[in-house]
């Protein structure tokens, strides 16, 4: 039997050491909500045992009775190993911060930290934030506010990813469905998810160097947050340095980070964002790194690594909203977003950190491959074609020549202008290009019927979105 004290695990050589073993469980619970504590064994796990009596464990009952607040039922049972006699206490609970002997300790490796009146008042908002099911209360917008084409991207995606069975009703019962319209009212998940009724926005900038000084392009999203997502992803896409190989003749083409763990943080970003912070989440592109930053707050207790190298549960700051990006599967299963991130950057050799800052918190993945500062645009730096390898220079962030011999030159023209500003309007696309809008209007339909061109959000407010797939 090897017993290791650990934050979960807090071993103690005898009952005698009973006030020890009770602050212990309090700093345990609030930090992981569940523990084990053994009388009987001394701290490198070796059992040496100790007197236990039905009178011994009513009194370690009783003391934990007296001396935790609020009250918890722990499972107290007398173990016997290799003829030696030791107590085991098995304990949870959920309603944190628990006091010991009228004072809030932690868990922090395997020692019970303090805490200050400050740091206790930070646990218990923390607590109060993620008990609260803010999103799935009524808000002041009507149901009208809804944009439609939000909506039935995000139902046709979720049917596709098989978690939701419905999709053929109307609108009003949809939401009724989901949980986001009671009484004809739609909730606060539902007025951020798919109406612009909000001022919760994606800053973007490209810095040109690894500071915050100069930058090279600054721009920030406000849409509903199913576009959001879309919205920034792009972004990222298109300010990444790529390359591209051939493989069997086909064409591959490998961002320098890995678009999963890209978009796994901007999911992340807005689903456990605080919604009451007016500050925006922010994507910020420097030459050595890129940043992704949310105003919100980690779980009280619990850091980054408790996800990624143990199996700690998700706390969920805004349940509603993360259920609907679980239906459309960009949240692929609870708790698993860090870990997904830090699991997907570690096979491809990228490096990954998750800070803390007063305001918020900000995951940065490490970049390999310099930027081009004087075009802002990616570079091919390997092409592989038959085996053979050679090194290559060229804009890779802009429409490749071989799209006007098949598509078309005007198509091509366009869709060059797209690219320089996704959120251009057709009539500021017909002024550029000197083409009436009706002509401009014409060949949007064109290409949004080839699927080379997508509209993501409304007309007033939405972005153009291109199709690679369909012009490299």
């Amino acid at each position: 039997m090897n017993l290791v004290e650990s934050e979960y695990v807090e071993l103690k050589k005898s009952s005698g050491e009973i006030k020890e073993g009770i602050i212990s469980i309090a700093a345990i619970l609030n930090k992981h909500g569940n523990g084990e504590l053994y009388f009987g064994v001394k701290n490198d796990g070796a059992i040496i045992g100790q007197t236990v009596s039905e009178k011994t464990l009513r009194t370690v009952s009783q003391a934990i009775n007296n001396h935790i607040e609020p009250k918890i039922f722990p499972e107290i049972t007398a173990e016997r190993f290799n003829d030696l006699d030791y107590i085991k206490i098995r304990f949870r609970g959920t309603d944190k911060p628990y006091y010991a002997y009228g004072r809030v300790y932690l868990r922090v490796a395997d020692e019970d930290r303090q805490l200050s009146p400050t740091e206790i008042e930070k646990l218990i908002l923390a607590k109060n934030i993620y008990m609260s099911n803010w999103d799935s209360e009524i808000s002041s917008v009507e149901s009208d506010a809804i944009l439609d084409e939000t909506l039935s991207n995000f139902i046709k995606k979720s049917k596709l990813a098989g978690r939701i069975p419905f999709g053929d009703l109307k609108k009003g019962e949809i939401l009724k469905k989901l949980g986001l319209l009671k009484n004809n009212k739609l909730t606060e998940a539902a007025r951020f998810l798919f109406t612009n009724e909000h001022d919760i926005e994606f800053q973007t900038a490209v810095f040109a160097t690894s500071e915050r000084l100069t930058f090279l392009d600054i721009n920030k999203f406000n849409l509903p947050l199913i576009d959001l997502l879309e919205a920034a992803e792009l972004y990222i896409r298109q300010k990444m340095n790529w390359r591209v190989e051939f493989i069997d003749f086909k064409r591959v083409e490998i961002p320098e980070i890995p678009m999963k763990a890209i978009r796994e943080a901007l999911v992340n970003s807005l689903i456990h964002r605080d919604f009451n912070n007016p500050k925006g989440n922010e994507i910020a592109v420097f030459r050595d790194r890129i940043e992704i930053y949310n105003p919100g707050a980690f779980p009280p207790g619990l850091t980054p690594d408790d996800y990624i190298y143990k199996s700690e549960r998700s706390w969920l700051r805004n349940p509603k909203i993360a259920e609907i990006f679980y239906f459309s599967k960009d949240v692929e299963k609870w708790g698993s977003g860090i870990k997904r991130v830090y699991n997907e950057c570690k096979e491809n050799g990228i490096k990954v950190s998750f800070d803390f800052l007063k305001t918020g918190i900000v995951t940065t993945f490490w970049r390999r491959v310099s930027y081009n500062l004087e075009e802002g645009a990616r570079s091919f730096y390997k092409v592989s074609e038959s085996g053979n390898t050679k090194e290559m220079e060229g804009d890779f962030g802009t429409i490749s020549e071989r799209f006007r011999n098949d598509f078309g030159t005007m198509e091509h023209i366009i869709l060059k202008e797209i690219e320089k500003n996704p959120r251009i309007t057709a009539a500021k696309l017909a002024d550029n290009i000197n083409k009436s809008s009706r002509t401009i209007e014409n060949y949007l339909a064109k290409l949004k019927k080839k699927k080379i061109l997508k509209r993501i959000g409304p007309k007033l407010g939405g972005f153009w979105q291109i199709n690679k797939n369909y012009y490299y």
